[in-house]
């Protein structure tokens, strides 16, 4: 493929997990990629990597999505990229604790990571992919999304934040060639859960899933133009529709464990 004419996508926390995974991904189907997370080591590496494998033209961008300058400067990165055709907003973290008690610092900076940063590189590609008539953005979210966890207040509110605003998006673009798809993926194997020093052994084997599986449903899934939500696993399926529809049960039982 013509590097002149070659698509562009920019991944969101390319350094680790979903985000590396959609990096190599993307760069094995033609991309050429613009990666950002906050160690511009890794993402050095990652691109030199993709590059000698795929041939992809690789940019990385060490940037901390949380602070409003590096973030402007992103943007307008985004403007002048004549050739954008994917977002991933994958960029995120997670913390435990209750509010009342927990350090409000990373709060604030979840909120900010997880909805404003997301939105506004939305918004700054959005126009150029609506008159291209191509486009797919694909927002990072959680099954988490449909629920409401003691101990993960802001989390679960800032991943249905996303969950919502990208089933809102996809009807706003309409026909326009612009897909959208909020990914709510359950537990997968990454570096995520190892910073929370969170014990995998208190989860069943059965519930947790590779990076590669849930990147490549993903994928799939956007490129048959399929449902704006993806759930990756059937047991995450099931998970999602009793959330759903027994969600009048779920408070009950998270105030009687606490208290117990």
């Amino acid at each position: 493929m013509d590097t002149a004419t070659r698509p562009l996508a920019l991944v969101t926390g390319a350094s680790t997990g979903l985000g590396k995974v959609f990096a190599t991904r993307l760069a094995a189907q033609g991309f050429d990629l613009l990666l950002v997370a906050r160690d511009g080591d890794r993402l050095r590496r990652l691109g030199a990597e993709l590059q000698e494998a795929h041939g992809a033209s690789c940019e990385a961008w060490p940037a901390d999505l949380v602070q409003d300058a590096e973030i402007e400067r992103l943007l307008a990165r985004v403007r002048a990229a004549p050739n954008l055709a994917m977002i991933v907003n994958n960029a995120g973290f997670g913390t435990m604790g209750t509010l009342a008690r927990i350090d409000p610092v990373p709060q604030d900076a979840m909120v900010r990571l997880h909805t404003l940063a997301p939105m506004r590189l939305t918004q700054a590609a959005l126009p150029g992919m609506i008159a291209r008539k191509r486009g797919t953005i694909i927002n990072v979210s959680s099954v988490a999304s449909f629920t409401a966890g003691i101990g993960n207040v802001n989390y679960c509110a800032t991943k249905a934040y996303l969950r919502v605003f990208s089933q809102a998006l996809a009807l706003e673009v309409g026909h326009s060639g612009v897909r959208v798809q909020a990914l709510c993926p359950g537990f997968f194997y990454s570096e995520f859960h190892d910073r929370l020093n969170f014990d995998r052994g208190r989860i069943p084997a059965w519930l947790w899933m590779s990076a590669d599986y849930v990147v490549d449903t993903s994928l799939a899934q956007a490129a048959r133009g399929g449902d704006t939500v993806c759930v990756p696993g059937w047991q995450y399926k099931v998970i999602v529709f009793a959330l759903r529809y027994l969600s009048w049960a779920i408070g009950p039982l998270q105030r009687r464990y606490r208290r117990d």
